[in-house]
């Protein structure tokens, strides 16, 4: 198998297949590919499998791509991003966000991870479930906006702004922390909890999460009731840092201000 990344912002990743060598993807990834590839739809391990991973940001279905004779497949992501390639060892693992496999060799195994901690999965903008990807293969992951590295030290911190947090190794943990200063709650703009990853390990940060994305599409929309209800309660279940919590107080309080209207 060999690949080659291209592009920018919206980038593809092209994938050469010798006779006999597989790949699999989500559905609705495949870009283009040859006539000399097969496609083949399954749940990729039951109907339980394909549950697990539609919890974690996935498709219930998985598609497999067969190369019958030599050639190659090509797969984009949706967004605007970057296309992270990683040589996974056997028994290596990545904890990624809701939607970040793209695809890999059928060596690697997709599954679901949990937030360890209770105010993580709430506050830390991440969600409780996450996706978990293990070797021996290749996987392609897919950021949103431009892809920062980093690695923590043992017992170094860094605090993260909900939903930056792209792909970490399982030895980095997450938790949370309150933000200072009345001032910088109300007005800051960051909410009210940041996310601290804690060392050691490889983090990969994005530059531009999809939900900051829509949030800013949001608010050039025509400014109808329902609308300014929604960014209002948008703005206010911002402070409670993201996430679940911040889309259910947001939506909340953006149904109650929006009824005040009429």
């Amino acid at each position: 198998m060999r690949y080659e990344i291209s592009g920018t912002t919206m980038q593809t990743v092209s994938i050469d297949l010798d006779p006999g060598e597989r790949l699999y993807s989500q559905t609705h990834q495949m870009a283009w590919m040859t006539d000399s590839i097969r496609m083949d739809t399954h749940t990729g391990g039951g109907i339980l499998a394909g549950l697990a991973r539609a919890l974690s940001g996935g498709s219930l279905f998985v598609t497999e791509f067969t190369a019958e004779q030599a050639g190659h497949v090509a797969f984009a992501p949706r967004f605007p991003g970057q296309i992270i390639a990683v040589k996974l060892l056997p028994q290596q693992s990545l904890i990624c966000r809701k939607e970040t496999f793209l695809c890999a060799e059928m060596s690697v195994q997709l599954e679901i991870a949990f937030q360890q901690r209770f105010g993580a999965g709430l506050f830390a903008g991440e969600g409780f479930i996450l996706q978990k990807v293990t070797g021996p293969g290749t996987v392609f992951l897919d950021l949103s906006g431009e892809v920062v590295e980093k690695t923590l030290l043992p017992g170094e911190r860094l605090l993260v702004h909900a939903g930056h947090i792209g792909i970490q190794e399982p030895t980095v943990q997450t938790s949370i922390q309150m933000l200072r200063g009345f001032r910088n709650v109300l007005f800051g703009g960051e909410g009210l909890f940041l996310a601290t990853l804690t060392g050691p390990g490889k983090i990969w940060l994005q530059s531009m999460p999809i939900l900051n994305l829509a949030e800013e599409i949001a608010r050039h929309l025509p400014g109808d009731r329902e609308v300014r209800g929604a960014g209002l309660g948008g703005s206010i279940g911002g402070l409670a840092g993201g996430g679940a919590a911040g889309a259910a107080i947001g939506g909340i309080l953006g149904s109650i201000l929006g009824a005040s209207d009429s």
